[in-house]
């Protein structure tokens, strides 16, 4: 074998460079396969809890996530917690400071719009119907 034929079976048999999920072209797929999972709603101690955590999970590769609640307006800015680039976990919640619901009115929430940007300037949109997405 060649030399050089055995530097590219060497490089084919190595391991991909794992992905950090901190791009758009990365959390796209995901979030398009997962986008029934964008939001919840939880009923608990007389309030309607509404959780941006699936989209927290993946904040590393979105420069923004707009919301809104009862409208299609997706004016509200949802503020997550910072990416953690450069550790070995960049999209982990460390919750410190930061929760991932914000705690509404019981029954207030009929249906959420929720717009993400992502790094790359690109937006995708869904609105969720509060049967849709409540959990117990």
């Amino acid at each position: 074998m060649r030399w050089t034929g055995f530097v590219a079976a060497l490089l084919a048999a190595l391991p991909a460079a794992a992905q950090t999920f901190t791009t758009a072209a990365e959390v796209k797929p995901v979030l398009a396969a997962t986008k029934a999972s964008w939001v919840a709603i939880r009923e608990y101690e007389g309030n309607d809890l509404l959780y941006f955590t699936h989209l927290e999970s993946w904040r590393c590769g979105l420069s923004e996530i707009r919301f809104s609640v009862n409208s299609a307006a997706a004016a509200k800015v949802w503020q997550t917690e910072p990416c953690h680039e450069g550790s070995a976990q960049p999209n982990a919640l460390t919750l410190e400071g930061h929760v991932p619901y914000v705690t509404l009115p019981l029954g207030m929430v009929q249906s959420v719009t929720v717009v993400v940007v992502f790094d790359d300037g690109t937006e995708d949109r869904a609105e969720f119907q509060r049967s849709a997405v409540l959990i117990p």
